[in-house]
């Protein structure tokens, strides 16, 4: 089951929550889903050098939520907070929700962006996908990646690594699949924390899928209620972004 499954859907509910957060009709649903898709693919590759872990999206009747986890918070902000504006801008540009409607009636819409830092970027498999792709992408041999990837994780204090690609790797002619792992990945496991992440790196023989278990121990009940009260408070590091109305 552990290779049927997507790690984090599988414990949806138990020790992990969804990172869009709103309720909708069964009309608006499709739009509102669409539109989560679309921005967060859009942050994704505005801010590929910010090494962003996750993007976190709730709304309300008239207002927008939208939390980027970044290892490189300064990156996004930019000089006195001028980059998240910037950034704020080209969402409201990029979103249908808040423009005039039918009638060419304004809106009310309130657009708010918060910057929250990642303590600890070796132990998110987004950003440590992200970086093998890098250095996959700069032709570096694959195997001193593999190598050099587990042994980050392990001394960040993950209790279990496993990295897999799978290709034309080194350019050879028949594609085939390396991993390289170390400790203990308990896939089936629901207590288990298991941060899980895919990427592609795009090479001049073909591409090269790229994917990453990282388990950092197990969650318990106790500690689920104490994670979501404290990814409900917002750093006193964080940005204080004034909401944007859009025009």
């Amino acid at each position: 089951m552990g290779h049927k499954v997507h790690p984090k859907i599988f414990r949806i509910g138990t020790v992990y929550g969804w990172d869009s957060k709103w309720f909708a009709t069964k009309r608006t649903y499709p739009a509102l889903l669409r539109e989560d898709v679309k921005i967060k693919a859009f942050l994704k590759a505005k801010l590929k050098e910010a090494s962003v872990d996750r993007i976190e999206i709730e709304r309300q009747p008239h207002a927008m939520t939208i939390t980027v986890h970044s290892a490189k918070p300064g990156f996004v902000i930019g000089r006195a907070g001028a980059g998240a504006e910037d950034l704020k801008k080209q969402l409201l540009e990029v979103m249908t929700i808040g423009k005039p409607d039918a009638s060419g009636k304004k809106q009310k819409f309130n657009l708010n962006l918060n910057i929250m830092e990642v303590s600890r970027p070796s132990l998110s498999a987004t950003i440590v996908a992200a970086s093998v792709v890098a250095e996959l992408e700069r032709r570096l041999p694959f195997r001193r990646i593999l190598k050099q990837t587990v042994d980050r994780v392990q001394k960040a204090g993950a209790k279990g690594v496993k990295v897999m690609v799978s290709g034309r790797l080194n350019g050879a002619e028949i594609a085939r699949r390396e991993m390289l792992s170390w400790g203990s990945v308990p896939l089936q496991n629901l207590r288990a924390d298991i941060d899980f992440a895919t990427d592609t790196a795009r090479m001049l023989y073909g591409t090269i899928g790229v994917k990453v278990w990282i388990y950092r121990g197990d969650i318990f009940e106790k500690d689920a209620k104490n994670n979501a009260a404290k990814a409900t408070a917002v750093p006193a590091t964080a940005p204080k972004a004034a909401p944007a109305n859009a025009k």
